[in-house]
């Protein structure tokens, strides 16, 4: 068991009174492992509502005042400081097999274009062993095609079009998957959270919020991780759906600016302190 310290914060600045909707609370079921419950903070304070999506993600409402404002949020959070999970033998299941909630998870979404893509994925994987195998052959077909690069970040791209190559960060790398997963008829949905660099090396580069996918085998959901194509411990969910377009960590309804971000995940001791060289956090300023 050990205790990891998740949070955020970040600034952002607005021309006139804006409402907001927040997706940056860890789901429900890890609540029970807080040490103490996370609240979110402002400055200016304002009034916040929370309310759940069609997901069961937890949301936050609020209006943020003209000007600059402020919001964050932390927690520490007991963890079992155990590894990804993993089945080489787990297998996929006939589609007459699923669960009635599994099936949405097959469809096509916004930036997921299962359906354009699935005789692409039948060619690069149709005869690759059904399973295990067959999603881990998937997600190295991502390394082979994509360069990870935080600065080419794009709220457009779509899996069509990462999977013509080039760069990308991890909700591209969690696109791609997701859409030839669900072109072969597997189940998969998409996850962001919290993903330190605990128990691997330092990456030196600014923390952000992390996205991955959940992939049904074998009569449940198993976390991958497309981005590192690694088993990875001490992860937060924070949201799932069918996509980035399910789980924004904010909405505005209207214009906004972000000025600065911040996200930290690592692991600390009884007492609250960071345990030295198992993790790195960063605070990324967003140039005006």
């Amino acid at each position: 068991m050990m205790r990891v310290r998740i949070g955020y914060e970040f600034d952002i600045r607005v021309p006139r009174d804006t409402p907001l909707i927040l997706m940056v609370t860890p789901e429900k079921a890890r609540h029970r492992d807080f040490v103490a419950p996370e609240q979110l903070v402002t400055d200016p304070t304002v009034p916040v509502r929370r309310f759940r999506d069609r997901y069961g993600n937890i949301c936050q409402r609020l209006v943020a005042p003209a000007g600059n404002f402020t919001l964050g949020a932390h927690a520490t959070v007991r963890d079992h400081g155990e590894w990804d999970e993993i089945d080489p033998d787990a297998r996929e299941m006939p589609i007459e097999e699923l669960p009635d909630e599994v099936m949405t998870f097959l469809a096509a979404s916004r930036y997921v274009e299962s359906d354009v893509m699935a005789p692409e994925a039948w060619r690069l994987f149709g005869d690759v062993t059904p399973g295990w195998s067959r999603v881990q052959a998937v997600l190295d077909h991502g390394h082979k095609v994509l360069r990870f690069d935080y600065g080419t970040a794009s709220s457009s791209r779509t899996a069509l079009d990462a999977s013509k190559g080039g760069t990308g960060v991890c909700r591209d790398f969690a696109h791609l998957a997701l859409a030839y997963l669900r072109g072969l008829n597997i189940p998969a949905r998409y996850v962001n959270g919290y993903v330190g660099d605990i128990g691997v090396p330092k990456v030196d580069a600014p923390m952000d919020f992390a996205a991955w996918i959940e992939v049904w085998l074998s009569d449940r959901w198993w976390t991958l991780d497309p981005r590192n194509n690694e088993r990875r411990l001490g992860r937060v969910v924070i949201a799932r759906g069918h996509d980035a377009a399910d789980v924004p960590m904010l909405s505005s309804f209207g214009p906004h600016e972000l000025t600065r971000f911040q996200v930290w995940c690592h692991p600390v001791d009884e007492d609250g302190n960071e345990i030295d060289g198992m993790a790195f956090g960063g605070d990324q300023r967003v140039r005006a």
